[in-house]
Order: C-alpha cells, then sequence, then structure tokens
C-alpha cells in the first residue's frame, strides 16, 4: 500500500475510540487520524485528551480529530455520551470499545457497581447499545471489542459479578474480558444481515501504565512482564487490523490476536451463558435510564 494510498483509506469515514488518551487507544487513534478518518476520541481527563488531540492533530496532519469527554464507570455520562455523539454525527462506522482499567483493591462506582466490571464490560455494553441505530444506518460498519487473553482467568460467575462475596483483581479483571468477548458474540447473531460485524480481539502483552499500579499479584506481574512485551503501536496494530482491513470486511462473531482468529473458552461459546449476560447487562443499566 502507497503512503497516499494509506492516507486515504478511512477517508469518509467516522471512527469513536474510548480510551484514547494513552497506551494503544491513543495509537489506534492516531492510526486511524494517518488514514483520512475523522476520529472522535472520547477520554476521561480533559487535559489529558487535549494534549493527544493535540499531538494526533500533529502527527496525523488531519485536523478532523475530536474529543469527547465522559468517565465510562457513570453510567449517566455513557448516556451523556451518547447523546452528545448523535448531535454533532450521523454516521458512525467503527466503534473501538477500548477502555479500561484493573483495581488491586475492590472499589465501587457511582452507580453501586464493581468498577473492573463497571467500566470493562457495561460500558462497552450501554454505549454500543445506545449508538447501535446509528451504527447501523452507518453499514458497512465495524464494532471491536478489546478484550484480553486474561479471560482466560477469569469465568462469569453470574452468582457474584461484583465480586461482593469475594474479590481478586485477577478474577475480576479476566472475568470483564471474557464478558467482552461473550458480548461480541451475542452481538454479532444479534445484528447479522444488518452490514454490522462484531469482533473481538487481544492486543497481546503491551508495554503501556496499564495494571502497573493495581498492586498485588496483578501489578507484581505486569511490572516482571514489562521487558518483553509489544510497545503500544504493536498491540493497536491488531485494534486497526480489525477496524480497517479488507481482509475482515463481513467477518463477525470472532475473537483476533495477531491479525489472525484464536480460541477462546467454551464458557464465551455457551449461548445460555450469551443470553444471561445480555439480560444481566440490560438490567443493571437500565436503572439509569
Amino acid at each position: 500500500m502507497s503512503a497516499q494510498q494509506s492516507t486515504q483509506q478511512m477517508q469518509g469515514k467516522i471512527c469513536l475510540v474510548t480510551g484514547a488518551n494513552s497506551g494503544i487507544g491513543y495509537e489506534a487513534a492516531l492510526a486511524l487520524a494517518q488514514m483520512g478518518a475523522t476520529v472522535v476520541m472520547v477520554c476521561r481527563n480533559r487535559a489529558k485528551g487535549e494534549t493527544a488531540q493535540a499531538e494526533i492533530k500533529t502527527k496525523s496532519g488531519n485536523t478532523a480529530v475530536d474529543l469527547m469527554i465522559a468517565d465510562l464507570s457513570i453510567q449517566r455520562e455513557v448516556r451523556r455520551l451518547a447523546d452528545e455523539f448523535k448531535a454533532k454525527y450521523q454516521k458512525l462506522h467503527v466503534l473501538l470499545n477500548n477502555a479500561g482499567g484493573v483495581h488491586g483493591q475492590r472499589e465501587v462506582t457511582a452507580d453501586g457497581y464493581e468498577v473492573t466490571f463497571a467500566v470493562n464490560h457495561l460500558a462497552y455494553y450501554l454505549l454500543t447499545e445506545l449508538l447501535l441505530d446509528v451504527i447501523k444506518a452507518s453499514a458497512p460498519a465495524r464494532i471491536i471489542n478489546v478484550a484480553s487473553s486474561a479471560e482466560g482467568f477469569g469465568s462469569l460467575k453470574f452468582d457474584d459479578l461484583m465480586g461482593e462475596k469475594r474479590y481478586g483483581a485477577m478474577q475480576a479483571y479476566g472475568q470483564s474480558k471474557r464478558a467482552n468477548i461473550v458480548y461480541a458474540y451475542e452481538l454479532a447473531q444479534r445484528l447479522a444481515g444488518t452490514g454490522v460485524t462484531v469482533n473481538a480481539v487481544h492486543p497481546g502483552p503491551v508495554a503501556t501504565n496499564f495494571g502497573a499500579n493495581s498492586g498485588g499479584i496483578m501489578g507484581l506481574f505486569t511490572r516482571i512482564a514489562r521487558p518483553f512485551e509489544l510497545t503500544p503501536a504493536q498491540g493497536a496494530s491488531r485494534l486497526v487490523y480489525l477496524a480497517t482491513s479488507p481482509d475482515v470486511e463481513g467477518v463477525t462473531g470472532k475473537y483476533y490476536g495477531d491479525k489472525k482468529q484464536i480460541k477462546s473458552s467454551a464458557q464465551t461459546h455457551d449461548p445460555a451463558v450469551q443470553r444471561q449476560l445480555r439480560e444481566v447487562s440490560e438490567q443493571l443499566t437500565a436503572a439509569s435510564r
């Protein structure tokens, strides 16, 4: 692909990236901007968001880089974000659900939910569902959930999703990442025939600040593994591949690693689990209406 082709590949496309001010979110937003897309960055901190936005505009030479501020742990802010986006844009060709976190100690959000599950799954679910009408009207369109191989550490425990009975950072994070995959599979089936594809992706072990301050085993593991990890740009390339490549046009309901399909745990493929997660997610987000 020539430089000119790469800068025109996403011309006319609107892409929304959550957690876009640092790490793989930043690198994905930058790559999409370099391809000519209109990029809407979603960040929690305005100062950090504005700095990242300015950098991406400069590095990409693309001025169509927007910034929207929202704390995705708070459902009313997710709803405000969706309303703000719809008020400004009539199309959405790529939704990249990337924002996430991990916490060494159990914490709860303003809505009363365990924060890892709230940010890593419920925010993905609520924002996606609120934007589905715009996404379907933009078909062909793509939804990408950033998951992780850490899903192998945490099964979905519907009797204790919020870790009230027992909390561990690895289990909480792994459970939320498994939920990302289950939701991708369920939504892909629901959107079959609409021209909207839904896939999950493991960006690989990426050297960012993610998890370093979580404490305990999770923080220790993160710090030890860092010298062996991918750069944020390398990890982001997996996201950008699913967002832009003609190789995966029309492919849906899959889980990807390094630009190829990989296996996820048996629980993620269980139709009953997929159905139950959707029902529970709907219940846990309905209260904020």
